[in-house]
């Protein structure tokens, strides 16, 4: 090794070493793959990792889903290392002499070739303790959530139970997300009680069964990350708007009455609920129960670490069982049956229907947006933790088998839940085993103790869903969102009107529709600008020019010919994008002024070619002028304008064309071609040295 070599080595290990001190990867002298016979190891600096030569993360070998590879530090987007657009571990030999299966350069992550989980998970084995406790945690709070959803949805609470029993042992053992919980999920609740109230608990097994199998084969085609290219302010619009419905639908139960029917008639039978319950000492005490449950789930979290761990929902039912057993205490508990005798396979009457619009389009709706929240859970939970990341289409092929069977079964729809996965990652699980056997918890549950499910208040569970709906909500979300972004918190309040007002799939599709015009909008930053001088009429343009933008260009053509001037002349030099829209409408307006004896001047952004062939025998002009205008709108800088042959002309009804230099030989104007110079004086009103045009997303002249 020579000594410069050598010295640049024992710097690589000073900072090795102080890598480890400060506790960063790198500084651990017994990582994996640590190898003290590396070159350039230095044995007298402590927690020096090698740097394996041929270490390429630019090559084709590079993982960066290798074990100890973090790529998601905290407000780091879960979805990261996904867009490799792998759904698996990468595996291959290590290139370069010496590499195998050591480390990478200084920072502890595995060298290419190397195996290990997604996203980091530490290798060693399972501590069952902990999965075991966890997947405890995760039943004890999925127990009342499937009970009450499945109430709020207008079915049996044993199908709420089936469906969760499904989302752990089903979709939980298949290796999409690791530490992401599936179940009945409160946003679903309102759809499914629509589609009950339509077509009956029956048809329910069937639409759940198809919308299934459509998740299956979108995963199987790769399209489990066409649901993340959605707005933000849709996915937040979307569950506001579930959220709000969600809550006044359970103030009802919550006070032992039923509720009045649409999301507006819920809103609109408030006052004369409480005036109801004020007057009912029944309906009072069971507003009580659901009073006390609503604060419990909020306060629960300034309750001491220790107390803390157990869930709030399960604090609530136990004191709602205690308090209706009291005498004289006559309020609504929950009615549970055979959870076997609840199963409801869909017929043949079932399947028949299937050729019917509205079943046809429950399905899809269904699909999409249990597919989406399931989705959006998943990078909310990879969020959560450096594990494992989530193999979206994986995952979308696991929901969709678990939502098969639970069709089969005439159950409630499966989605991923927040709550489950969120109470999953802070118990300290670290494998699908925790998910699995919450599953297993549930079924022994209601099979050996469905005589305690009896004992639960209705009005407690209405609380619990209260709670959920409220975080759904999110109600400090449209105060940030409009401090943030004005145009997206018009997308996400119109979604959440809309939702309300409707119903999900119109609510979503307006968001989507929202959207995507805001974006076209945004997209289409055009400056347009007109004025008189002499006897010209000069319009010039620059930016992005769509379609939308038609009115705006419009007006100032027509003003330009309005103005009697017998030139016209057009600078389109300055246009990043022109659409089709926009070029059919200057180009028929220069050929409909041309042949009105005006003469019209035309500056297309298209500089290269316009198919026109002439002789060679044109003389250049000079333009003894810099424009800079023109050369900050063409990226030219430092041009020798005054000592440089330019050549310059337009065509009809064609983009013009122009250069520098000798005139190109066989091509040039024709005869009857209409030779004129730059305007090289700045406009009005124009800045001295403008910025580059759309600089930071945004037009120079805005």
């Amino acid at each position: 090794m020579s000594g410069a070599h050598g010295r640049r080595h024992a710097a690589g290990a000073r900072r090795a070493a102080g890598n480890g001190r400060t506790g960063m990867p790198g500084g651990v002298p017994d990582a994996p793959g640590y190898v003290p016979g590396a070159p350039g190891y230095v044995p007298d600096e402590p927690g020096y990792v090698p740097s394996a030569p041929g270490y390429a993360p630019g090559t084709a070998e590079f993982a960066p889903d290798a074990p100890l590879y973090a790529p998601n530090p905290p407000d780091f987007g879960g979805d990261w290392p996904d867009l490799n657009a792998t759904d698996g571990p990468g595996a291959g030999p290590g290139t370069g002499p010496g590499t195998g299966p050591g480390p990478g350069p200084g920072t502890g992550h595995a060298a290419p070739g190397s195996k290990g989980p997604r996203g980091g998970a530490p290798r060693g084995r399972i501590d069952f303790g902990t999965e075991i406790t966890a997947s405890l945690v995760v039943f004890l709070v999925a127990l009342p959530l499937c009970i009450g959803v499945a109430v709020a949805s207008g079915v049996p609470a044993e199908l709420g139970i089936i469906s969760g029993v499904i989302g752990g042992l089903v979709v939980g053992a298949v290796r999409g997300s690791t530490l992401q919980v599936s179940g009945p999920a409160a946003g679903l609740a309102a759809l499914v009680a629509e589609t009950v109230m339509e077509f009956g608990v029956a048809m329910l097994g069937a639409i759940v069964l198809f919308s299934g199998i459509l998740q299956i084969v979108l995963g199987l085609v790769k399209l489990g990350r066409m649901f993340q290219a959605i707005s933000l302010a849709v996915v937040q619009g979307m569950l506001a708007g579930i959220g709000l419905p969600l809550m006044f639908s359970q103030l009802y139960p919550m006070s032992d009455s039923k509720a009045p029917g649409t999301p507006l008639e819920n809103m609109a039978g408030v006052p004369g609920l409480i005036a109801d319950t004020v007057t009912n000492p029944q309906a009072l005490i069971a507003a009580g129960l659901g009073i006390v449950t609503i604060a419990l789930s909020f306060m629960w979290k300034k309750v001491p670490g220790p107390v803390r761990k157990v869930p709030a929902a399960l604090v609530a039912v136990g004191i709602g069982i205690a308090v209706a057993s009291l005498p004289g205490v006559e309020v609504n508990t929950l009615q549970v049956g055979n959870l076997l005798a609840s199963v409801d396979v869909p017929g043949a009457e079932q399947l028949s229907g299937l050729a019917d619009a509205g079943i046809i389009t429950a399905i899809l709706t269904f699909t999409v947006i249990a597919s989406a929240e399931s989705l959006f859970t998943a990078a909310a939970v990879d969020r959560m933790h450096n594990g494992p990341r989530t193999r979206y289409n994986t995952e979308l092929i696991a929901q969709g088998a678990g939502n098969t069977i639970a069709g089969v079964l005439g159950a409630l729809p499966i989605t991923a839940v927040v709550a489950r996965s969120s109470a999953n990652v802070q118990a300290g699980a670290k494998t699908r085993l925790s998910r699995t056997l919450h599953g297993l918890w549930l079924l022994a549950f209601a099979l050996l103790l469905p005589q305690v499910l009896a004992l639960i208040p209705i009005s407690v569970l209405a609380g619990v869903l209260v709670h959920s709906g409220w975080k759904l909500f999110a109600p400090d979300e449209f105060p940030k969102m409009w401090r943030q972004d004005r145009g997206e918190f018009a997308v996400m309040t119109l979604t959440t009107l809309v939702i309300t007002a409707t119903a999900l799939l119109e609510g979503v599709l307006f968001g989507l529709a929202a959207g995507v015009v805001l974006a076209a909008l945004r997209m289409s930053q055009t400056v347009v600008r007109q004025h008189i001088e002499d006897d010209t009429a000069k319009v010039v343009m620059a930016g992005n020019a769509t379609f939308l933008r038609l009115p705006k260009l419009i007006d100032a053509l027509e003003s330009a010919a309005a103005s009697g001037k017998p030139r016209i002349r057009l600078d389109l030099l300055g246009v990043t994008h022109l659409d089709h829209a926009c070029r059919s409408q200057v180009e028929e307006f220069v050929a409909q002024q041309r042949g009105a004896g005006l003469r019209v001047e035309l500056l297309m952004p298209d500089l290269t070619d316009t198919g026109t062939t002439v002789p060679a025998a044109a003389e250049p002009v000079r333009d003894v002028a810099p424009d800079v205008e023109l050369d900050v709108a063409l990226g030219r800088s430092n041009v020798e304008r005054d000592s440089t042959e330019v050549w310059d002309y337009a065509t009809v009804g064609s983009a013009a064309v122009g250069g520098m230099g000798q005139m190109p030989s066989g091509s040039g104007p024709g005869p009857t071609a209409e030779w004129f110079y730059l305007d090289t004086r700045p406009m009005p009103g124009a800045p001295e040295s403008p910025p580059p045009l759309l600089r930071r997303g945004r037009d120079w002249a805005e």
